[in-house]
């Protein structure tokens, strides 16, 4: 297969091992098509993609290639709210009902907004059955996390809140600033910073978006585990998961790319998820504009929660919106680094202190929640060459 792909863009000097495993991902057939893009110090260093944008391998990964990236969206989501606590519109500490008052039922009166960031409280889903069309009815999907008892104790533990995140934090963005997520998003961050993300795509885009090719369904077991905490119908990640289940043809509808699901159904590239966070890897700055303060980014790093997630169960470090680097999951050298990953494999990954952000999307779905090897090998690489 040597000769088949072919790696487009561009790629400083130094970095020449990084775009060789870049292509191996390509050639081995565990990437059809794939971006990845580090900034430093806000500028692209690598800027690199190269494959297929469809499964059939007839429609070539091009510059303006994008694809659906999952939770990677939930590093958007996150950073517009931490803009109104920046701006001292949104304080972590008050209770969410004060900026949405009917959140204030099932014993909610006094449950705080910092518990939204890092995955605390106990709204990791649904309990009311609903569908993936649901998610297309802002009113309604958020109403019903307002009315609803949490799953546990909030501020104990974390659970993974899956897609609730962005219905969450996107209705306090709403109520205060009298945007949805995605017009926030939009017309305060990507348009300044020029960055080709969408959360709510127009269909004008529509011939720019790549197919994700889903992985084969799992074999099934001939002796079923006898711990069934993950598929019991009573446990927090089968609701999380099963209530609605995704399905891979949802993606490509014109009603999921059009509907604002501030979790999981941002479009864009590498290329876009990296410039967007090259804010916080800037520590606020970038493109001539503050977008965030340094106290506020310095809030963001500080340590929530750390153990076994209810949903994930991997021992997971949250700071706000993001995962702090831990001993379980390190990213990268350097202790002030964070990340976050979408299901399938995409990631962004910042670090602080060398002022670097990296950022991988693809179309290969691979079975996992929040990164996986394609992109751990990518980021090392980059550190490698430093």
């Amino acid at each position: 297969m040597t000769g088949k792909y072919v790696v487009n863009g561009y790629c400083e000097p130094r970095f020449a091992k990084v775009k060789d495993v870049f292509l191996k991902n390509l050639e081995s057939g565990a990437d059809v098509g794939a971006s990845f893009a580090v900034t430093m110090d806000g500028k692209f260093v690598i800027d690199i993609w190269g494959g297929f944008a469809d499964a059939e391998k007839t429609q070539p990964w091009v510059k303006d290639t994008i694809v659906t990236t999952y939770s990677t969206t939930k590093t958007m989501t996150t950073m517009c709210a931490l803009m109104l606590v920046d701006r001292g519109l949104l304080d972590l500490d008050l209770p969410v009902a004060k900026y949405w008052p009917e959140f204030a039922q099932a014993g909610k009166e006094t449950l705080p907004v910092r518990y939204l960031f890092s995955h605390q409280s106990g709204l990791a889903g649904w309990e009311e059955p609903i569908s993936v069309e649901t998610f297309y009815d802002w009113e309604k999907t958020t109403s019903l996390l307002a009315k609803q008892q949490p799953w546990w104790e909030p501020g104990t533990r974390s659970g993974y809140h899956a897609v609730s995140f962005g219905f969450l934090l996107g209705e306090v963005v709403r109520r205060i600033s009298g945007k949805s997520l995605g017009t926030f998003f939009r017309e305060e961050i990507a348009k300044p910073l020029g960055a080709d993300f969408h959360i709510g795509l127009p269909e004008e885009f529509d011939s720019r978006v790549g197919f994700l090719i889903p992985p084969p369904p799992p074999p099934k077991p001939v002796n079923p585990p006898a711990n069934r905490t993950f598929t019991g119908r009573a446990s927090i990640p089968y609701k999380v998961f099963s209530n609605p289940v995704v399905t891979a043809h949802y993606l490509h509808e014109r009603a999921w790319r059009a509907a604002e699901i501030p979790a999981s159904n941002g479009h864009g590239n590498a290329r876009s998820v990296a410039r967007v966070n090259s804010v916080l890897a800037c520590w606020g700055e970038l493109a001539g504009k503050r977008f965030l303060s340094r106290p506020t980014i310095e809030k963001m790093i500080e340590e929530q929660c750390y153990g076994p997630d209810l949903v994930l169960f991997m021992p997971i470090r949250w700071g706000l919106g993001f995962a702090l680097t831990s001993k379980e999951i390190p990213m990268g050298p350097n202790p002030n680094s964070f990340w976050w990953g979408g299901y399938g494999g995409s990631r962004v990954m910042v670090d602080l202190d060398a002022r670097i952000c990296c950022a991988y999307v693809m179309n290969v779905i691979h079975e996992g929640l929040v990164g996986d090897v394609r992109s751990t090998g990518l980021i090392k690489a980059v550190y490698d060459s430093l």
